[in-house]
């Protein structure tokens, strides 16, 4: 089968639907406090509650996709219903009455969010299951696969930050929307194109049901003494389990020492040895537990990388509110519209993830072995300590911002543009292009590859609960910090950005990033990564390439 043939109509449909997600998103608060005229803390609560919603659906649309329908099927329902929500997305601001304008814009971006659900978790993740892990050449492409297919995505959205953005200020919304819907229509047609060369995976059934009867087994066995080398342990009849089509070897995963209390679950007592066929609520086998043990290994990681999510979204909200007090002019006759800044964080990432693939990883690879060159927890560690130094830097430039703003007595003038220009903006953006780089591309691979089988569509859909619960949590930063700032003077985000203090906001920000840091190195320190018995011959192949050549 060739990869990159059956790859592209998912890329192109990946491509499409980011850049009609950040053709909305990154001009939202414009569109929001410009044309709704609504203030700005609560134009930004709602752009952050639609990305939460937006991004916490997934696990909706993941559950479906593993339980009922599979991943094929999913993706077509969920592309379908984004064009349609673009299409009343776009005449909400063209054709309906102004006076039900509001409503059925906000009605069209709920119905988007619910197609988020369905295309999230199950765009990468079909895509990367084309992938045959029972082959060297085949892994070591897969190492790179999260890379480039993040790539894609930055190019879409930054396509679209530059691109839609300019003729959404400039031309009419009417028509940045409209091509929205456009580009939807094409990628769907090119996905169905590739449907018969597709490797695809029966949906298993519920993934819960198992974590549920592992659970329930082990509480019912709470007596039962055993230990690591017992030899009462129900393997069960592995065959076939978890394959996708065209696989030829099983998923055995390997006892681990970590959590020891789920064996209790696997050991056949002498109940379990006189009933037949077993009570699967009673006795699971060594897989089932091994799997629900990496889902439990996974939560306190994705509880400890919340806070990037918090600080991500801001890119959507206060930067660009930021941007447009300042100088956009490039030249006499050009302006840049505020959301397009948005577009060098993509710029970074797309120089970025090339240079880190190409050269980084293989000179990594050398003096570590890892086939990734380092490991994806450090990845992720590296993307939340540059996270934090976006809000510090973010900081310094607004306390910069509002200085020149009372120099040029602007602090009662909101609307006035400050004599400053927007490339003191560019670091903030180029750094949190490179966290991205780092975190959101480690984070992918992590929850993919560490998640059982039959749950990559969950563990894709738990990558965007990171952003969708950090949007959350931004909100309640925001009302926390406007309930406490009210009491003492001015609120920090009222709807003068003059008179407001995004800058002790930032701070606020960086300092429970830094706390978020410390609690997520803590929990990496114990975390232990998923050994699969199939693939610990076929890596060791692969450590072998790379140390004669990359010939086997």
């Amino acid at each position: 089968m060739n990869i990159a043939s059956t790859a592209h109509g998912k890329s192109m449909v990946e491509v499409a639907q980011q850049f009609a997600f950040y053709g909305l998103a990154s001009n939202l608060i414009m569109y929001l406090t410009n044309v709704l005229d609504q203030p700005l803390a609560a134009a930004a609560k709602n752009v952050t509650t639609w990305l939460g919603v937006s991004s916490v659906f997934p696990v909706l649309g993941a559950f479906l996709a593993d339980s009922y329908f599979g991943r094929f099927k999913t993706i077509v329902f969920s592309v379908t219903l984004y064009f349609l929500g673009t299409v009343l997305l776009t005449l909400s601001v063209s054709v309906i009455p102004s006076q039900r304008r509001r409503a059925v814009f906000f009605v069209a971006l709920y119905i988007l969010s619910v197609a988020q659900g369905g295309q999230q978790p199950c765009l990468q993740t079909f895509a990367a299951d084309q992938f045959d892990e029972n082959t060297p050449e085949e892994i070591k492409a897969k190492s790179s696969f999260f890379n480039w297919w993040y790539l894609g995505f930055v190019f879409a959205a930054t396509s679209a930050t530059l691109g839609v953005v300019y003729l959404q200020d400039n031309v009419g919304w009417g028509l940045g929307f409209g091509i929205l819907a456009g580009v939807l229509v094409v990628s769907l047609v090119s996905f169905l194109l590739g449907t018969k060369r597709y490797r695809k995976q029966r949906p298993p059934g519920s993934p819960f049901t198992t974590v549920a009867q592992v659970l329930v087994a082990a509480a019912r066995k709470w007596h039962v003494t055993e230990t690591l080398n017992c030899e009462n342990v129900y393997y069960g009849d592995e065959k076939g389990e978890g394959q996708l089509q065209g696989q030829s070897q099983p998923v055995v995963l390997a006892r681990t020492n970590q959590l020891r209390c789920l064996d209790k679950a696997m050991i056949i007592d002498e109940l379990d040895a006189s009933t037949e066929p077993r009570n699967p609520w009673r006795l699971c086998t060594l897989n089932q537990v091994e799997e629900v043990k990496l889902v439990l290994r996974l939560i306190p990681l994705w509880l400890s990388c919340l806070m990037f999510g918090v600080i991500q979204v801001q890119h959507n909200t206060f930067f660009t509110k930021q941007s447009s007090t300042t100088i956009l002019s490039i030249g006499p006759h050009f302006q840049v519209p505020p959301a397009s800044i948005q577009g060098l964080t993509g710029i970074v990432i797309l120089i970025t993830i090339p240079i880190y693939d190409r050269v980084f990883v293989p000179i990594a690879r050398k003096y570590t072995g890892h086939p990734s060159g380092i490991t994806v927890l450090q990845r992720i560690g590296t993307g939340l300590v540059l996270s934090i130094l976006v809000m510090v830097v973010s900081a310094l430039v607004e306390a910069k911002r509002l200085n020149i703003a009372k120099d040029y007595n602007l602090m009662d003038k909101p609307k006035a543009i400050v004599p400053m220009r927007v490339w003191w903006l560019l670091p903030q953006y180029l750094i949190l292009g490179l966290a991205y780089a780092f975190a959101t591309v480690g984070l992918q691979e992590l929850f993919y590859h560490q998640m059982p089988e039959q749950m990559r569509s969950m563990g894709a859909a738990a990558l965007y609960c990171v952003m969708g619960v950090g949007s959350f949590m931004s909100n309640w930063i925001i009302s926390v910090v406007q309930l406490i700032t009210s009491r003492n003077g001015d609120k920090w985000l009222g709807d003068n950005i003059n008179r407001a203090h995004l800058d002790y906001f930032y701070w606020v920000l960086a300092v429970l990033g830094t706390l978020n840091f410390c609690v997520y190195v803590l929990v990496a320190n114990f975390f232990v990564y998923k050994k699969v018995e199939r693939e610990d011959k076929v890596k060791t192949e692969l450590s072998i390439a790379n140390n004669h050549g990359g010939e086997i």
